[in-house]
């Protein structure tokens, strides 16, 4: 009866330790990479991967040189507001702990930001918006539709293959 139970607990110390070691192997795995894509890239950063971006979309949509320039500016518009709607804040998370870190959860600090970045939305998105209009407005009909292919999902521009 006792080496039953021995290997009864000894299956189950087995299983909780491999379970564990599973946890921590995938929350390890998942730290190592880069979740906040862009959060704190600079303006030169930004600048390369726009270009890379334009290059690539050039590539596929066979834009001219006027119209990378406007899809350059539509990055440059979106990466605008992005700034706009992160503020002076250098860590948002810290202004979401401040939220619940006394025994109330503080609301008027709350509506404040919520109030701040809607602010930043309506005033960048009608630049942001009349690019990407003007950028859309000078494709050829065939590039317009390569565009609607992808958004319909029958393109996969972005592919590693």
């Amino acid at each position: 009866m006792t080496n039953f139970f021995l290997r009864s607990h000894a299956k189950r110390t087995l299983i909780g330790a491999v379970t564990a070691l599973v946890l921590v192997g995938g929350l390890a795995a998942c730290g190592h990479r880069p979740h906040d894509f862009g959060a704190n890239m600079s303006a030169e950063q930004y600048a390369t991967q726009r270009d890379r971006m334009v290059d690539k979309l050039g590539g596929k949509l066979d834009l001219n040189a006027d119209q990378k320039k406007l899809l350059a500016l539509v990055g440059d518009k979106m990466f605008e507001q992005r700034l706009a709607l992160i503020g002076q804040t250098q860590d948002p998370r810290a202004e979401m702990k401040a939220l619940v870190a006394g025994d109330k959860f503080d609301a008027t600090r709350a509506q404040t930001l919520i109030n701040d970045k809607t602010a930043a939305i309506q005033t960048k998105s009608p630049e942001v918006i009349a690019a990407m209009a003007n950028f859309y407005n000078s494709l050829n009909p065939a590039q317009q539709q390569r565009v609607r292919d992808y958004m319909d999902g029958r393109g996969h521009w972005f592919s590693r293959g």
